[in-house]
């Protein structure tokens, strides 16, 4: 007779670790100071991140008194950081939209006034200039973004190039978000792939899986003057963005979910880019992707981007 001691157990169920519950365990296991350290090049984490900050949930598990604090805790952080007085809105998607943004290459300059106009509007460091938008010089009749030259100085347009301006393709499959550990990036309902800065654990992997290139690691704290800071923000949008995390365009969803375009159409002197909700079938964007001949960036890999391209015919 069998011993029913002998028949094998089931395993038992092991717990979701979240962020929050790692963060915890490793400050037990390690200690703050080892922790500080393991989590290079987050070496000043404890010193710059206060405990409510580093303890928050999930945005998607904040409650609405819960957001309400989060917010009040960031425009004041603000405050006291930058000398500005902001507002920190929670924008969410709005019902029937899908945003698409399209190129007319045809007509882009290299201006770069579009990468100028995407630093101001989304509180981007201002020592370094840094840009959700990288413009690439290219050489007609080539597509190898490889070969882009993104440093070109002169008067544009110079002869026989052309220009690529290169953001976020808020990716319909999008690799990135697959390559988050700790779902801090998510795509949501109108198609914008958004981070919670407050989650990210700066680990990278995401910018690393961008086949675009098109997401940012900060590693220092912004320097913005006071009277530069673009006071009008957005939780998962353009406040500005704790040292040691991945930031990344975010179609302006300040302002695109409240109806207004994005920064960097509006900036655009030569007007080639087309902002709209592609479920509208009156709008610009609809009317174009029907009849010109788009295409989109590295469609071999399967990210199926929102972001289209094309030339005037």
């Amino acid at each position: 007779m069998t011993d029913p001691q002998d028949k094998p157990q089931p395993l038992p169920e092991l717990p979701v670790i979240s962020r929050r519950t790692a963060v915890k365990g490793a400050f037990a296991t390690l200690g703050v100071a080892a922790f500080a350290g393991a989590m290079s090049p987050l070496k000043e984490l404890v010193t710059r991140v206060s405990p409510a900050e580093l303890f928050q949930q999930h945005y998607q598990e904040l409650t609405a008194e819960d957001k309400e604090r989060v917010l009040l805790r960031l425009e004041q952080e603000a405050k006291q950081q930058y000398g500005a007085d902001v507002t920190i809105g929670d924008d969410r998607p709005l019902p029937g939209t899908k945003f698409v943004y399209a190129i007319n290459l045809s007509l882009c300059n290299g201006n770069a006034k579009c990468v100028e106009a995407c630093n101001r509007e989304n509180n981007h460091d201002k020592a370094t200039n840094e840009s959700y938008i990288r413009v690439l010089e290219m050489t007609k009749g080539t597509m190898d973004m490889g070969h882009g030259n993104l440093t070109y100085n002169h008067e544009v347009p110079a002869e026989g190039k052309f220009y690529l301006p290169v953001q976020c393709q808020q990716c319909d499959n999008p690799p990135c978000v697959d390559a988050c550990p700790v779902e801090a990036t998510w795509k949501e309902e109108d198609g914008i792939v958004v981070v919670d800065y407050n989650w990210c654990i700066g680990c990278r992997y995401c910018e690393a899986a961008c086949p675009y290139h098109a997401r940012r690691f900060n590693w220092k704290q912004a320097e913005i003057p006071a009277d530069e800071v673009n006071p009008d923000q957005s939780y998962l949008g353009n406040r500005i963005r704790p040292v040691g995390v991945v930031e990344k365009c975010t179609y302006c969803l300040h302002r695109t979910r409240r109806g207004r375009l994005p920064a960097c159409l509006e900036a655009c002197p030569t007007g080639a880019r087309v902002f709209g909700n592609v479920l509208d079938p009156d709008s610009e964007i609809r009317w174009l992707l029907k009849n010109k001949r788009v295409f989109v960036l590295k469609e071999e890999l399967g990210t199926k981007p929102a972001f289209f391209y094309f030339f005037n015919e």
